[in-house]
């Protein structure tokens, strides 16, 4: 019994045995044939699902101004990684020490021997190491050139293994300025202004090329199969940047002296519709207002226009009374409060029996709503229908996302009542937003002939113009002529004797109109006041129009008159002295002495050959492979311009004074320092000298001069004896 026992368990065991080496064989030929049979097959198909396709992402246009400057630019950066696999073994030795010391004084974050570690171990042919981002900061495109000099790198990508990863960084070269007009995208592909409206045209269109996994990223292959982006394009806007910076200068001033909620400011050339400057500054904090609301074309909620809609209300009484004169008369009343149309109307002094032309200039909520409720009480709805000949019902169809529907209650409506037409007329129950105001003034000063606003003008590829905007005329003739000449006549008496009489000058005629609309809130009326100017200059040959909304002023002053049309009047100076500058017509005429000043003083070589090229401008390269240079004025008119090398020391802080402020910036963020700057146009001085070392973080001052105050470029500065 013992010794079946025995056998059964050496029978089980031998068994097993044979079972393991059985297994182990199978687990052995299994491993034999994936190596040497299909190994290939593994092999492709690992190698296929390392190497990817992925977008190459195409350079954004750019935005410019009227005069071409740039508004919005994409600049390039860099990310350095390394492909140690191409890098030969007797070049690696013989140079990485020094490799290592470089890249640790650029980058600061580890030292000399950590690089020559991570250096070394991934040049090990056993790690089989194909792709290793040396650091994760970006670096501008000065330091890259820098890079690309240095031992190993200098090799290039073949042999070196250098790569340099691109990512393009939007840019405003004139910072702040008509920030929310410009506008944003976000990742999202949403956003706002220029930037979102035209994104389509902007954003090019991506390319696709080869990537291979490896650790630590993914490393290009560049087979001949990548698809190659294509640029964007440039979009060129109405905007001029010197009355764009006047505008919000006015603006922030009136802003922080009424410590007012918002506001906004609207230049649009007359004849053509062209918007030249578009301000709009919201408060983020006591004393401190940003662009962060388009406050010009988009909704705020119920804000009505208030007195700047009497002059529709008055062109529609003119249009159904064609016999009511300027001077015929009319009675407010000696208490100031009337009962007009079952809803008491008041104004914020008893006039008693007053002209047509006086009900307009004093702003008489009493008046204006007396001749409206007699001309049309017995059918309101021709009222809006004339409201809506002037096209105030439909949107503008303006060219920048974001424009609020206007809304004129109209008779047939839900919420129409016996009070409507008395208070439409002054301008509540409405709404409009300040762009949709300022279109129906321009028409005004258009003689009648109604131009859609416009903010762009082409979109461009480089010099190429892919598409051009010609103005567009909404309406050829709003009005009749005798009721145009009778509203013109009343806007330039507001200021000459009416409410915005503060703001008159001798030099020029102002027309206009007052706003003070009490603010909606909550189902009421609210003691909170939204003040406006609307109004063209100069009236006697009008070639801006402009409107102004300061919201919610606090620090005493409430009326438009006090408020917001001093803007305008700022506005409108600057502007009349620019242009008459530019005209000069008096010197045109008088004996002149010429000499040759340039206007700009450094540059890029390529765009000063180009202009002075384009102006006829004689001129002689003294360096013709240097990018930066100085020029140097002639003897005599007849003597060629100089162009002088301009001294760019690596690690020092270079001189810029004469370039634009986008090569001021250019040139000084490539060297790690900060910018700020004083005023707009070029660079007259610098708060850290030319030539001091440039340590990283360091903030320099520049101190600008308006572009429009510089002498005309290298050709001729007349002056009287």
């Amino acid at each position: 019994m013992k010794g079946n026992v025995k056998k059964s368990i050496v029978t089980r065991v031998r068994l097993a045995f044979l079972g393991v080496c059985l297994f182990s064989a199978a687990i052995v030929w299994r491993i034999t044939h994936i190596q040497f049979t299909e190994g290939a097959k593994w092999s492709a198909l690992e190698q296929e699902r390392r190497v990817i396709y992925q977008p190459v992402f195409a350079t954004r246009g750019n935005i410019y101004s009227d005069n071409e400057s740039i508004m919005a630019t994409s600049l390039p950066f860099y990310r350095v990684a390394w492909d140690p696999s191409v890098v030969n073994d007797a070049l690696f030795n013989q140079k990485v020490d020094s490799l290592a010391g470089l890249l640790a004084g650029f980058f600061g974050d580890r030292s000399k021997q950590e690089y020559f570690r991570k250096l070394k171990n991934a040049h090990d042919p056993k790690k089989g190491v194909r792709y290793i981002r040396l650091n994760s900061r970006q670096i501008n495109y000065q330091e890259k050139k820098e890079l690309t000099s240095w031992p190993i790198f200098r090799e290039g990508k073949n042999r070196g293994g250098v790569i340099f990863e691109k990512i393009d960084k939007r840019f405003r070269p004139f910072g702040g300025l008509a920030q929310r007009t410009i506008g944003f995208v976000n990742e999202d592909k949403n956003g706002a202004g220029l930037e979102f409206t035209f994104n389509r045209h902007l954003a090019g269109r991506d390319g696709e090329a080869l990537f291979e996994r490896l650790p630590g990223g993914n490393k290009p292959i560049y087979d001949g199969t990548e698809v190659k982006p294509q640029p964007g394009y440039d979009v060129k806007t109405t905007l001029d940047i010197n009355l764009q910076d006047m505008a919000e200068s006015a603006l922030y001033k009136s802003l922080v002296q009424n410590n007012a909620q918002y506001g906004t400011v609207i230049l649009m050339e007359v004849a053509t519709g062209h918007i030249k400057a578009v301000a709009n500054l919201g408060r983020v904090a006591d004393g401190v207002y940003r662009e962060n609301y388009n406050y010009a074309i988009a909704d705020q909620g119920r804000t009505e226009p208030g007195s700047t809609f009497k002059l529709a209300s008055m062109m529609a009484v003119f249009e159904e009374n064609p016999d009511l004169q300027l001077n015929d008369t009319i009675d407010t009343g000696r208490s100031g409060a009337m009962r007009i149309g079952g809803a008491v109307k008041t104004d914020s002094h008893p006039y008693g029996r007053i002209s047509i032309q006086q009900v307009f200039e004093k702003s008489s909520n009493i008046g204006v709503a007396l001749l409206t409720d007699r001309t049309f009480n017995k059918n309101p709805e021709k009222y809006t229908d004339h409201l809506k000949s002037y096209g105030l019902d439909k949107p503008l169809g303006f060219q920048m996302a974001g424009e609020a529907r206007p809304y004129i209650k109209d008779p047939n409506d839900r919420s129409w009542s016996r009070t409507s037409l008395s208070t439409m007329s002054i301008g509540y129950e409405l709404k409009l937003a300040p762009l949709q105001t300022l279109a129906f003034y321009n028409a005004v000063a258009n003689n009648g002939v109604k131009m859609q606003p416009m903010i762009v003008s082409e979109i461009k590829q480089a010099d190429k113009v892919i598409e051009r905007f010609e103005p567009v005329v909404l309406n050829p003739k709003i009005c009749s002529e005798e009721t145009l000449q009778k509203v013109r006549t009343m806007m330039e008496g507001v200021v000459e004797h009416g409410t915005a009489r503060g703001i008159r000058t001798s030099d020029y005629l102002i027309a206009g109109k007052t706003g003070t609309a009490w603010k909606f809130k909550n189902g009421a009326y609210t003691r909170t006041y939204s003040t406006s100017f609307c109004g063209y200059f100069p009236a006697d040959k009008p070639k801006y129009s402009c409107i102004v909304v300061v919201d919610s002023p606090k620090n005493g002053r409430i009326y438009g008159g006090d408020v917001a049309a001093p803007v305008f009047r700022e506005l409108a100076d600057k502007a009349m002295a620019r242009d008459a500058a530019s005209e000069r017509p008096l010197l045109a005429r008088a004996p002149v002495r010429r000499s040759p000043v340039p206007l700009v003083k450094a540059g890029l070589q390529d765009e000063l050959t180009m202009m002075f090229s384009q102006l006829g401008v004689r001129h002689q390269a003294t360096a013709p492979t240097e990018d930066w240079v100085r020029t140097a004025r002639p003897d005599s008119q007849a003597a060629d311009v100089q162009l002088l090398p301009l001294p760019l020391r690596p690690g020092r802080v270079p001189n810029v004074e004469g370039l634009t402020l986008r090569d001021a910036l250019f040139l000084l963020e490539n060297r790690g320092l900060r910018v700020r700057t004083s005023g707009s146009g070029r660079v007259t001085s610098q708060s850290v000298a030319a030539g001091t070392p440039a340590k990283r973080g360091t903030t320099v001052v520049l101190q600008l001069e308006p572009i429009g105050m510089l002498p005309p470029p290298l050709a001729v500065v007349t002056t009287v004896p």
